[in-house]
């Protein structure tokens, strides 16, 4: 896990000016009635709240005419319609209307009702067909349909009401006079619901694996009108209504309709389309009301700004190759090298297609395969490296659009770069606005409190036992992957999902229904998670950052472990212990480092126990643990050394390769989000830059060297890829070992972690081969070594050594690694 500072998101905006009031006294049926004023009409040329701003709205000027406003886009109108005294051609025949029910009215009005479609829009009845709108503000609402003309009696507070001679609902449209001008619009409530019945079910099951599709703002054409349907799981809520720009933020006219048992509530809209801001205002149990975030907001206001956005995707991929052949091999056996990137600050201030336009040509340089950005998904505080998300499904606004983060990833790939993505499944912040008590009880999180509440940052956990919440958060692993084309996603804190006690107290715990420490209902929802992204995204890879020794992280989800689980189906996992016990060593003074020899040979002992990736990540160079160069005892040059030596070390030890930005070219100073790499460190006109480059050059030479040499790589989880030469050498601080490729072609590595030359040291070697040479030397001048090597051909001697029957006779550099294959 990341960052632990709150999210500290801005508070909700407060309810906007001229939202209907709670439900009151008793209603009459005429306008004016006593305990429910008219709300007030928006200034006059229709200025509009924006919402956007979490400080609350702002009003700005917006040309008389283009909404209404109490509606979606309509088209405008001349004069501003008949007059009261004069009766429109064709209203004859319109009677009033029976009233609603105190009830009913009292509800609609107040945003608390279920059913609004079944009080407004068209409906037969005796002698008739009953038409109501509500429109607050209007002054005068007509019903249009051809041969038709009828304006609708006032029932006051917006409401309009009266019986059309008609027997059927014909295609109608209204007009509505707002005294200064007037708009046409589509009625949403003549509209059938636009959630189809196995959307519900695939959702009530937990099985909708592209729950995007079905919740959300998603616009569509639908009976023949273009527009945009919103829907929302929100199941304790009493009434939902749909709120934005395009309403002025009251939410009065726009009463969302619940969709039976499922919890969803559904409202489409005609005429509204991309780009519109909006959010859901939520009536609670108790009556009161909170305005919310879109869950599935697929696109969102740049932060501190939290309104969702109406979007839709007009990118066209142009990486059919690359997703074609991207899970040709198995990634366990494939070179897997990672260069870990924080996108708003790995260049601050460039966008995402300005960031295409430089990290994929800086990336291939470096030879790295692939990238993986820290979190991207939407959140508040810019502090919390975006661990801590509000967006589940809405790339980040600070860098562009969710089409300028395809552009982006669509680079990447067709310079031949993998992408993989930070997921934060393991906890969401408190804000107000977002995923707490959604719908005014706890929704997203566990019923408890003492469950929620995550013990380390301050938020609140999910409820993976809830079908629905599960079935959001696999939805969303695949939303990344699916709609992103996301090579691999790196899942965040699992420790903290796996246990019930993890950082409680005794006392402070429920144990399982087995009296364990498990948290079933995590382990399952990872199960689920991990299954249903490998068998609809192929070539994809899911990768656990768990810290402990959980058996199986990467085993299958049917295989059962000695522990009674399934493996939860990871690809590959971090390997935490050999990242904290190789830094332990290395931090060592080399005088010390014999006593601390079995630390760097322990990672043997289980490295093949599951898939593994070598982690030298952003977690690593923060709060006060240096920058990896600055973790090397000894004077600048040592610490120079020491780094590279670590770095060949790290890329001939089995397992893939994980390094975070900065770290490729020494950067002393730890990294911080609000200015990134010390990128003037490589600056031609800095004394020591030549230090830096030489760091730089010799990661470029360690990922050429490891994708062309699959003793590396190719049996990374196979105990027949790793041999060591010898195991004990701690006098002399030395790591000599060899990897073997599914051929037994072979690479010796020989890490010398003492800053003194070691000459003449003798290495038991393969027989079959007679002789061998340096491919690579961390000390190389030209990465800021000292030269010290074996060039040319050496030749393996019948001097019996290590056990084998041969050897060579090297030169070892002070604090330098050597890679030597085969001549």
């Amino acid at each position: 896990m990341a960052a632990s500072t709150p999210s500290g998101s801005p508070p909700s905006r407060p309810t906007p000016p001229g939202a209907a009031p709670a439900p009151g006294p008793a209603y009459g049926g005429a306008a004016g009635r006593p305990g429910h004023a008219a709300a007030p009409r928006p200034p006059a040329g229709g200025a509009a709240a924006t919402g956007g701003s979490a400080a609350g709205p702002t009003f700005a000027a917006r040309p008389s005419g283009l909404r209404d406003p109490a509606g979606a886009p309509g088209r405008t109108g001349g004069p501003a319609g008949p007059s009261r005294t004069e009766r429109p051609k064709g209203s004859h025949g319109v009677r009033a209307a029976a009233p609603l029910s105190d009830e009913d009215r009292g509800r609609l009005l107040g945003g608390a009702h279920h059913d609004p479609h079944g009080l407004l829009g068209a409906h037969p009845v005796r002698g008739g067909l009953l038409l109501r709108v509500l429109r607050p503000y209007a002054k005068g609402v007509t019903v249009l349909a051809k041969g038709l003309r009828a304006e609708l009696p006032s029932e006051g507070d917006g409401l309009f009401a009266g019986v059309l001679p008609l027997r059927t609902v014909p295609d109608y449209e209204l007009l509505v006079d707002y005294g200064d001008h007037t708009v046409t619009v589509q009625d949403p409530y003549r509209f059938l619901p636009a959630l189809g019945e196995l959307d519900l079910h695939l959702f009530g099951e937990g099985r909708h694996e592209q729950l995007w599709q079905a919740l959300g703002a998603r616009i569509m054409e639908h009976q023949g009108v273009t527009g945009t349907r919103f829907t929302v799981w929100a199941p304790n809520a009493q009434g939902v209504r749909v709120v934005g720009d395009f309403n002025y933020w009251d939410g009065t006219g726009f009463p969302m309709r619940s969709l039976g048992s499922s919890g969803v509530w559904e409202l489409f809209l005609p005429g509204l389309g991309e780009g519109e801001l909006y959010k859901f205002e939520i009536t609670r149990p108790d009556g009161s009301r909170t305005v919310r975030a879109d869950p599935m907001a697929r696109r969102t206001e740049c932060p501190p700004a939290t309104a969702s956005i109406v979007e839709a995707s007009h990118y066209h991929w142009n990486d059919a190759d690359w997703m074609a052949r991207r899970g040709a091999r198995p990634v366990h056996e494939a070179p897997f090298s990672v260069y870990e990137v924080h996108l708003p600050s790995w260049r601050p201030g460039l966008t995402y297609r300005r960031l295409a336009a430089q990290l994929p040509a800086y990336v291939k340089d470096l030879g790295f395969t692939h990238v993986e950005f820290m979190p991207v998904a939407e959140h508040p505080f810019g502090g919390s490296w975006g661990y801590q998300v509000t967006g589940f499904y809405a790339p980040t606004a600070r860098m562009g659009t969710p089409d300028d983060f395809r552009f982006l990833i669509d680079a990447l790939h067709r310079a031949g770069i993998g992408v993989l993505m930070d997921w934060v499944p393991a906890h969401f912040p408190r804000d107000d606005w977002a995923l707490a008590e959604f719908d005014g009880r706890p929704l997203y999180e566990p019923q408890d409190p003492a469950r929620a509440a995550h013990p380390d940052w301050g938020t609140l956990e999910f409820d993976y036992g809830r079908t629905e919440v599960r079935n959001f958060l696999v939805a969303n692993a695949v939303y990344w992957c699916e709609e992103f084309h996301i090579d691999g996603l790196r899942v965040d804190a699992v420790a903290s999902m796996l246990y019930l006690d993890y950082s409680r107290e005794d006392g402070g715990w429920t144990p399982n229904e087995h009296g364990g420490r498990e948290n079933l209902d995590a382990v399952a929802f990872l199960q689920e998670m991990n299954a249903t992204v490998y068998r609809r995204c192929p070539g994809v890879v899911t990768i656990a950052e768990e810290s402990t020794a959980w058996d199986g992280v990467t085993r299958a989800t049917h295989h059962v472990g000695p522990g009674g689980f399934g493996g939860l189906g990871f690809g590959l996992k971090w390997n935490m212990g050999w990242m904290h016990d190789s830094l332990g060593y290395v931090s060592k003074d080399p005088v010390h480092r014999k006593y601390h020899h079995g630390e760097m040979t322990f990672s043997m002992i289980y490295a093949y126990s599951e898939n593994y990736v070598l982690p030298i990540s952003h977690d690593e160079v923060v709060h006060g643990k240096r920058a990896l160069v600055s973790k090397m005892p000894g004077d600048w040059w040592q610490q120079r050394a020491g780094h590279r030596a670590y770095l060949g070390f790290m890329w001939a030890h089995p397992g893939k390769q994980l390094l975070f930005m900065g770290q490729e070219f020494a950067q002393g100073a730890e990294w911080a989000e609000s200015h990134g790499p010390d990128w003037w460190l490589l600056d031609s006109s800095y004394e020591a830059e030549p230090d830096h480059r030489g760091v730089r050059d010799l990661v470029r030479e360690l990922n050429r060297h490891y994708a062309a040499t699959p003793a590396l790589w190719e049996r990374d989880t196979d105990p027949a890829g790793f041999s060591w030469i010898d195991g004990e050498a701690s006098e002399d601080n030395v790591f000599p070992f060899l990897r073997f490729a599914a051929d037994r072609s072979p690479l010796i590595s020989v890490t010398n972690f003492s800053p003194v030359v070691r000459r003449a040291y003798r290495l038991g070697v393969p027989d079959q081969f007679p002789a061998w040479r340096e491919v690579l030397n961390t000390d190389e001048p030209r990465y800021g070594g000292s030269g010290v090597g074996n060039p040319g051909v050496l030749k393996a001697e019948p001097t019996p050594w290590n056990g084998r029957p041969v050897s060579l006779s090297l030169v070892l550099p002070p604090l330098a690694t050597l890679w030597l294959r085969p001549s």
